[in-house]
């Protein structure tokens, strides 16, 4: 006997609330939008459908290496100095470092331990005529190279998340390169710039004893540098720092930074961590009178004089920012320094009008197709196929919903994913339609073909609906972009038309048998 368990019928209940829930502010204006919660919210469109940027960086291998390199230059400098080795020569040459140990073979030999224990990574060599050299294999470079796609990664999310950017799409591609797609956003100009800054801030002495017309001469002492200021001079022109190399302060101390005002002029305020504070305070406290220079991606922000200790572990930046470059700055401080700087090898806007015309045609589409199978089922099946056409509406709503619900993008391909939904949540009505038909032509009853239609039937949609989730979850491992959002669709509109088949179908199936008392089976024999 046809039977609907009222579990079932809680859950059906439940499930399409639920569904329609989640898919209500899918039709409410945007005013209205703005005002719910972030967990209730319509579904975003891709940059395919609403237009916006879209980014190919790339990060400067070499200038990692570079880096890197330099850093192990004061590493290998302090362990020499530590075990007393006398050396000469210290420098980076041919992607690297080089110094002369000067010493008998003892010498060379505690040179070499001394710098392995510092440096464990690296190849460290060093001959017969005491010459050490420190490079990188290609395992070791894979490794630097890797971690620093993932730390750029990370970084560049956090910057655009502070942008305000809804569903920003930001994957590595290759090796390393990274694709940044922006929906939404038409002039991509202020998000390359908050991208692309580096924000590597670190804080120096100013040589007081090196004039900038000497320096630029090319008299630089061999622990000083010249550096170019951020700000114009009085006519407009360049100005220059003497700055001394050795870094007082890291910015990877810095724990905060704000926009704020001083004096009616954007600044930016800045906070350390406990250990950059004693730093900090140690480094004013015993150079009042001074200058510190500020500097950022080895431009001088400022260069304030110290006119007493700071103690607090915090600051100002000025430099004669806008509103907008002080919030900018902040951020890219807040957000921590890229490993690397990074290049813009692509850039590409995509207008709100064809994105608009994809939203056209996407539409046309789904409604084109979800007519055809209307008719399609209530012409084949009858009253019967009417049960299967609700069961297909109530379908879109939960995928509508489960794809609002989990936040999802909706792309181009993933309305595709829609379209083909619409023909697949039919399929499992067919086959149980068509078993309760054999067993009619069997000679069973009404009521017992329905049941054995529901029963019988379920193995075969199973297996059949599970091999195209598998096909999705691999779709969705191995793909990346759009073929992810046509994977997720399809993944959500398989489940769906399950349940809606095998669930909402048969409530109806039984409402309708319990209140008629049918003899005869309406559906064309």
């Amino acid at each position: 006997m046809l039977y609907f368990q009222k579990w079932k019928l809680a859950l059906v209940a439940l499930v399409v609330g639920a569904g329609l829930v989640f898919a209500a502010p899918n039709l409410m204006s945007r005013d209205k939008r703005d005002s719910l919660p972030d967990w209730w919210q319509p579904l975003s469109l891709g940059l395919d459908l609403q237009g916006g940027s879209h980014l190919l960086l790339e990060l400067n291998t070499g200038e990692l290496l570079k880096d890197r390199l330099e850093g192990v230059v004061d590493v290998v400098r302090g362990a020499l100095r530590a075990e007393r080795m006398r050396y000469t020569g210290l420098g980076v040459k041919d992607e690297a470092v080089v110094a002369t140990i000067l010493g008998d073979e003892a010498a060379r030999a505690t040179a070499r331990k001394a710098v392995r224990n510092v440096i464990p990574n690296a190849d460290i060599d060093v001959d017969a005529e005491g010459k050490l050299r420190i490079s990188y294999g290609e395992k070791a470079r894979a490794e630097m190279l890797e971690g620093a796609l993932s730390t750029t990664l990370e970084i560049i999310r956090k910057r655009i998340d502070e942008l305000g950017t809804r569903e920003p799409s930001i994957q590595r591609q290759g090796a390393n390169r990274i694709v940044v797609q922006l929906p939404g956003v038409s002039d991509p100009k202020r998000a390359r710039e908050v991208i692309g800054k580096t924000a590597r801030m670190t804080f120096h002495l100013l040589d007081g004893e090196t004039s900038v017309q000497d320096a630029l001469k090319g008299r630089v002492p061999p622990g000083s540098m010249l550096l170019e200021g951020m700000d114009a001079g009085a006519k407009g022109q360049k100005t220059y720092y003497v700055v001394r190399k050795k870094v007082e302060v890291a910015g990877e101390h810095l724990v905060d930074a704000q926009p704020t005002f001083d004096q009616s002029r954007p600044v930016v305020s800045f906070r350390f961590d406990a250990l950059g504070g004693r730093i900090f305070g140690k480094v004013t406290q015993e150079n009042v009178g001074r200058n510190l220079a500020i500097v950022l991606d080895n431009k001088v922000v400022s260069a304030p004089n110290i006119r007493g200790p700071i103690m607090q572990g915090s600051g100002v930046i000025t430099g004669g920012f806008t509103v907008q470059g002080a919030n900018d700055l902040a951020l890219v401080l807040r957000s921590g320094a890229l490993p690397t700087s990074i290049t813009f090898l692509e850039e590409r806007s995509v207008g709100p009008s064809l994105g608009a015309d994809s939203i056209k045609a996407g539409m046309i589409a789904s409604l084109v197709g979800l007519g055809l199978v209307i008719v399609f089922m209530a012409a084949a099946y009858g009253l019967f196929g009417l049960f299967a056409d609700v069961a297909l509406i109530v379908n879109m709503v939960l995928l509508i919903g489960g794809l609002s619900g989990i936040g999802a993008t909706l792309t181009l391909p993933g309305i595709a994913g829609i379209v083909l939904t619409m023909g697949m949540a039919v399929d499992a009505n067919v086959l149980i339609y068509e078993r309760m038909r054999e067993e009619v032509r069997n000679g069973r009853s009404v009521l017992s073909s329905i049941e054995a239609g529901f029963g019988r039937a379920f193995a075969t949609i199973f297996d059949a609906n599970i091999t195209t989730l598998v096909a999705g979850a691999l779709l969705y491992q191995f793909g990346s972009g759009p073929v992810r959002g046509f994977a997720v669709t399809l993944s959500l509109g398989i489940l769906s038309s399950m349940f809606t088949a095998v669930m909402v179908t048969r409530l109806q199936v039984y409402l309708w048998a319990r209140r008629k008392r049918p003899s005869v089976l309406p559906l064309p024999v």
